[in-house]
């Protein structure tokens, strides 16, 4: 069995409305020293052992569904689990 985690962060490039809202609303917390906030997005997937290939299965994954490749960046850790 194998633990994915996969974190998904919009590109550097690419405008981010809500990290400029909480990073305000930092501000006006009187955290003034926040420079920048990102927002993403944090998945944990499991997979059957049985996975003939986890790595490529996951960025297959990715790519199809859980990112968009053309705004946003991914990663992920693969862990292997053992079954309780």
């Amino acid at each position: 069995m194998f633990k994915v985690k996969v974190y998904v962060t919009l590109k550097e490039s690419v405008l981010d409305p809500q990290g400029a809202a909480v990073k305000n609303s930092l501000h006006s917390m009187s955290y003034k020293d926040v420079t920048n906030v990102r927002i993403g997005k944090y998945l944990e997937l499991t997979l059957d052992q049985n996975t003939a290939d986890v790595e490529q299965t996951v960025k297959e994954m990715c790519d199809r569904l859980l990112a968009n490749p053309v705004i946003e960046d991914y990663r992920y850790e693969i862990e292997e689990v053992v079954a309780q």
